[in-house]
């Protein structure tokens, strides 16, 4: 496994067993905005922010994840493809990169990221890319529009992922894919293991619950596809590692992972879910699994599914 591909870590620490019918609050219909982007974009909370830093760790993290998560990812010239929850683009501009002959159009309910994106999107030239802004759950584009729909790093913020995936059926012709990739963050592992790190971690996955995500939700994305009545499913997971034995590897924990929970620490404390003394011995905690003889391991699932009705496209 190459440096590059251990350069990443996105772990996204969300937590929930409940019921996603029981957890889905309806939000508010689609408001699509061809030149300006101006819906409110709380129907969603993200838990992590909108902050330049997280902008920066979310680029840094698909720069690293090319390679790992879009292997085998291209799709035929000509094709229409929908990616849901585009957020800032990070994942966009490896999609265009990689498909110059598909035309995209990128759909996400904030308009602070659709923003973003167009930015990155005109810095980088691309001209097979249209941003929509778009609630996944209630878009009313017309059914069978796209040959193709992508996902990721989406679903896990969602309180019922399964009317968001029955909604991106529909605008999807018969025969097409539909590719997932999230992550799991019970498959998060590390040494030294110890209750302070795990005591930091447990927060934001207590966060990230609070706003309806599912930390769990990679091991499931097999029966939510097969669920929404998609054929041929099949899941790849791709694993990581990190320890100063491999290069760069160990400052992707401290420029993604660590830096991720540390973006909650107010949160936490705020909330009543740690006291600072907690919560520093945590964060410094998690900093030893990046020194000598440390060790990061985390597993993403890439899921593919096709419906059915029609020869492959």
């Amino acid at each position: 496994m190459s440096g590059v591909i251990l350069n990443i870590l996105h772990i996204l620490i969300k937590y929930g067993n409940l019921s996603y019918r029981e957890r889905y609050r309806h939000s508010s219909g689609l408001l699509m905005c061809p030149a300006r982007f101006t819906m409110r974009d709380n129907s969603h909370p993200y838990i992590h922010g909108r902050s330049d830093r997280e902008s920066t760790r979310l680029h840094d993290q698909a720069s690293g994840l090319g390679l790992l998560l879009h292997e085998g990812t291209r799709y035929p010239p000509g094709s229409i493809v929908l990616e849901a929850g585009c957020g800032i683009g990070a994942q966009t501009l490896l999609l265009a990169g990689n498909s110059p002959q598909a035309r995209f159009v990128s759909v996400d309910i904030s308009p602070e990221s659709l923003a973003k994106a167009q930015e990155r999107i005109s810095e980088a030239g691309y001209t097979n890319i249209t941003l929509r802004q778009a609630d996944i759950c209630t878009m009313q584009f017309p059914a069978e529009t796209f040959d193709h729909v992508f996902v990721c790093f989406t679903l896990e913020h969602i309180p019922d992922p399964l009317i968001a995936l029955n909604n991106l059926k529909k605008v999807l012709r018969p025969g097409g894919t539909i590719t997932v990739i999230e992550g799991d963050h019970g498959s998060a592992i590390f040494y030294p293991d110890t209750r302070a790190a795990h005591h930091v971690i447990n927060c934001l996955v207590t966060l990230q619950r609070q706003t309806g995500g599912n930390s769990l939700i990679g091991r499931e994305l097999e029966h939510l596809l097969a669920d929404t009545g998609f054929v041929d499913v099949k899941v790849f997971p791709r694993q990581t590692y990190a320890s100063r034995n491999i290069p760069r590897s160990s400052e992707a924990v401290k420029s993604i992972f660590i830096a991720m929970i540390e973006g909650v620490r107010d949160q936490a404390i705020s909330g009543g879910l740690s006291d600072p003394e907690a919560w520093d011995r945590g964060i410094r905690d998690l900093y030893r699994t990046t020194e000598q003889n440390g060790m990061f391991c985390y597993t993403f699932f890439k899921a593919v599914g096709r419906k059915g009705g029609a020869d492959i496209i």
